[in-house]
């Protein structure tokens, strides 16, 4: 994969919901792949979701209607 083509649409310390959006952006047909750069030890740290630079845009509208829909207490 060549980093200059892929492109970070979203970041959490929540696996859960890093895989949520993940999986909401590959049922709209968005190749998408997760870098967990949380810290082993300590859990610091963000998860980030990657996209295709073409579908960036697309994939942060995607984003952000997800976000918006959320209701964590």
């Amino acid at each position: 994969m060549n980093d200059n083509n892929w492109v970070s649409v979203y970041s959490n310390k929540q696996m859960y919901l890093v895989e949520m959006a993940k999986q909401m952006l590959l049922d709209h047909d968005i190749n998408a792949v997760v870098f967990n750069n949380k810290d082993s030890a300590y859990l610091f740290g963000y998860i980030e979701i990657h996209v295709p630079k073409e579908d960036a845009k697309t994939a942060k509208y995607l984003i952000e209607q997800f976000e918006n829909n959320l209701q964590i207490d």
